[in-house]
């Protein structure tokens, strides 16, 4: 059991003191009869309507979203605009968060949700996780290249990369990189390393879950049940 406006606060469409309000204006039903209190105890099966509209419960969010260029993934920053401002404001005030960052100059698949559990899953350097991005680089990616990553490299500063997936792409300019990592501007600075800095940047999938390529950059959508069906098998809990 939860307190009413927790619960209807939750969905992210009002704050809980606009909770209070539309209690105080007679505008949730709980069951069908009118709530008496915001602070009254509800389960989340309950049918709960405002203004005579079904609130659809839901306990996490997970939306995909195509990253634009020059947009910070961070849930806040006092400067510059971060992907969450390219949320509906219900949702802006969900609590939402990005699952692994992007530079601030790449684009692609960002997926963010309030599901702490599932994200630190995604994350944990032993689930493997692959991301694969496209690059297009100042140069041709060539077999030494794809040799050198699939060893593993140690950059001039002492970083440490586990092996990773390169493939050239048309002329070399272009080129697939994967990831089961996710270390500071990693897919940059190894590239940088053999010569090859990068000039664009786009995350492609992350596990099982591909980019929508009908989402324009900036354009988001929840996730389907499959595709978080697919993610939660990916990364099992633990028993």
């Amino acid at each position: 059991m939860e307190r009413l406006d927790k619960l209807l606060a939750s969905t992210g469409r009002w704050s809980r003191s606009q909770v209070k309000e539309l209690v105080r204006q007679g505008r949730v039903r709980v069951d069908g009869r009118v709530a008496a209190r915001p602070e009254e105890k509800c389960a989340p099966e309950q049918e709960l309507t405002v203004d005579g509209e079904p609130v659809c419960l839901q306990k996490f969010v997970y939306i995909m979203m195509n990253k634009p260029d020059g947009w910070l993934s961070a849930t806040e920053d006092k400067r510059q605009q971060t992907v969450l401002d390219l949320l509906d404001k219900p949702l802006q005030r969900r609590g939402l968060f990005p699952v692994g960052r992007l530079d601030k100059d790449t684009t692609g698949l960002l997926l963010l949700t309030d599901d702490g559990e599932l994200a630190h899953r995604l994350l944990a350097p032993k689930s493997h996780v692959d991301k694969v991005y496209l690059a297009r680089v100042d140069g041709c990616v060539n077999e030494d290249d794809v040799k050198a990553f699939q060893e593993g490299m140690v950059l001039e500063d002492g970083l440490e990369c586990l092996p990773a997936g390169l493939e050239p792409l048309e002329d070399g300019s272009r080129c697939l990189v994967t990831l089961r990592e996710g270390k500071f501007h990693q897919v940059k600075r190894m590239l940088a390393a053999r010569g090859k800095p990068v000039l664009a940047l786009r995350r492609l999938s992350m596990g099982p879950l591909q980019l929508d390529r009908s989402l324009p950059e900036g354009g988001w959508r929840p996730l389907t049940e499959g595709e978080l069906q697919a993610l939660r098998e990916a990364v099992p809990a633990k028993v």
